[in-house]
Formats: C-alpha cells, sequence, structure tokens
C-alpha cells in the first residue's frame, strides 16, 4: 500500500502547496489556480508517470502559472496558485471523489494512484488540497472582515483535442450555479470582440464535479467567473502576454 502519514508526505525542503503572487494586490479579482503545477512529492516516487506525461495537459494546466502571474501584474491582482500535480491530487475535485485522486486520466494510467488506502488519501489531502482551499478562504475572510468586495477568477486551460475530438473553442467560460452575472458579462465581453471562437459552457459545464468555484462562490453569492484557454494557444510568452491583455480587458469591462 501506498500509505504515508500525512506530517510527512511533503518533506521540510520541498515547496509549499501554496503560492501567493502579490498577496497585497489592491484589485477586487482574486485569481486562483487549481492546477497551476505539476510537482509531485518525493514521498510519493516513484509515481510511475514519465516526466512528460507530466508536462501534458494530463499532470497540470499548461501556461496558467504564467498567465497568472503575468494578469496579476496586470490588474494589481492577488494569485493564489497550486503547486503539485492534478495527478497527485485534483484540487477543483471534492476531496473525497473518486478522480480526486485518478487511476486513469485520458487513457494514461497513474500507477501511484492504483493501490491507495485512506491514509495515503488522507495524507494527500492533508498536505496539499486542504493548505490549498484554505489559503482562498482565509482571504476571502480577510476581504470580507475589511468590506472589500472580491471577484473569485479562476484560470484553467485544456487541451486541444480530447479522445480523438478537436476543439476549436480558443476559451470557454465556465459558470453553473451562484451569481452567475458576472460571468455572464465575461462571456458577453469576449464574444463582442468578435475575434475568438468562444464557448458557453464548452469545453466542460460547471456542474457538480467542480469544487473550488461553488465551494467559495456558491453560498456566499460571491461573484465569480471560471476561464478555459486552449493549450496550444498559451505555449509562447507572446501567447501569453497576449491572453492575459484579453483577460485584463474583459474582466475590467465585466466589472
Amino acid at each position: 500500500m501506498n500509505s504515508q502519514p500525512s506530517q510527512s508526505l511533503l518533506e521540510a525542503d520541498e515547496p509549499s502547496p501554496v503560492r501567493i503572487i502579490n498577496p497585497n494586490g489592491r484589485a477586487s479579482f482574486l485569481l486562483i489556480g487549481d492546477h497551476a503545477g505539476n510537482r509531485v512529492p518525493r514521498a510519493l516516487e516513484p509515481f510511475g508517470v514519465a516526466e512528460a506525461d507530466l508536462e501534458r495537459h494530463i499532470g497540470w494546466d499548461i501556461g496558467i502559472a504564467a498567465l497568472g502571474g503575468m494578469l496579476a501584474d496586470r490588474l494589481d491582482a492577488t494569485f493564489i496558485a497550486q503547486r503539485y500535480s492534478r495527478l497527485v491530487i485534483d484540487c477543483n475535485r471534492s476531496p473525497d471523489a473518486v478522480d480526486a485522486m485518478p487511476l486513469v486520466s485520458d487513457g494514461t494510467p497513474i500507477p501511484a494512484n492504483a493501490t491507495l488506502d485512506s491514509a495515503a488519501r488522507a495524507a494527500r489531502i492533508a498536505a496539499i488540497h486542504a493548505p490549498y482551499q484554505a489559503a482562498i478562504a482565509a482571504e476571502l475572510e480577510r476581504r470580507d472582515a475589511a468590506g472589500e468586495d472580491t471577484v473569485l477568477v479562476a484560470l484553467h486551460s485544456f487541451t486541444p483535442a480530447m479522445r480523438g475530438f478537436a476543439r476549436p473553442w480558443q476559451i470557454g467560460v465556465l459558470h453553473g450555479g451562484g451569481d452567475e452575472a458576472y460571468a455572464n458579462r465575461v462571456l458577453a465581453a469576449l464574444e463582442a470582440r468578435g475575434d475568438l471562437v468562444v464557448g458557453d459552457n464548452e469545453p466542460y459545464a460547471m456542474d457538480t464535479i467542480d469544487f473550488t468555484i461553488p465551494n467559495h462562490a456558491f453560498a456566499a453569492g460571491r461573484r465569480y467567473v471560471e476561464t478555459e484557454i486552449r493549450q496550444d494557444l498559451l505555449t509562447s510568452e507572446a501567447q501569453i502576454r497576449d491572453w492575459a491583455e484579453i483577460l485584463q480587458q474583459v474582466l475590467s469591462a465585466a466589472l
């Protein structure tokens, strides 16, 4: 069994799962990146997944770490990013969901997830999922206590093809509960540009699978939007800069 106590899953010299960029940002936006990293804790090695696979879409949201940092700078916003691979634990899933630690991802087996017992699952939750979600909650609580308005902006990216089907959308806007008005305004602002193929809840729909936005925004009636950008459009610094400019414009306009 792959079973480690939670306090030893991440060694003292390994990075925290939470990276906060521009913590004193003055904008109302709080940017979040559930899948912004693809690290694997040393305690889980051998993980059984090739480095090339960790660099693919199954390992993380390609381009989002750089995009979030650039957008945080442009908006003067705070960006809370999660550093470990979604194959270790998916921080946009309920921690008790079966696919929070997938056995297979887009056809690729994940050997280290094949024999997880309850202690091993709890270790990953305690070391990575819980601290990341707690960091978001703490920042929202601080802002609420200070009377500051907050708009949650979840940044994701998606693979250009899945299971043999091409995905033509360049950016998708996800919404599906709570106060959807802001997300709908972002969608309208993107469509009004006339130069983008925009998906309304495409290539994914926000449903009961998503965790972060529903958990932090819905019950609180907080404004939010979740974006998905196609990963082949986030492969160069110039592309990322272009998307940061687009998002800076539409997120601000939608306010």
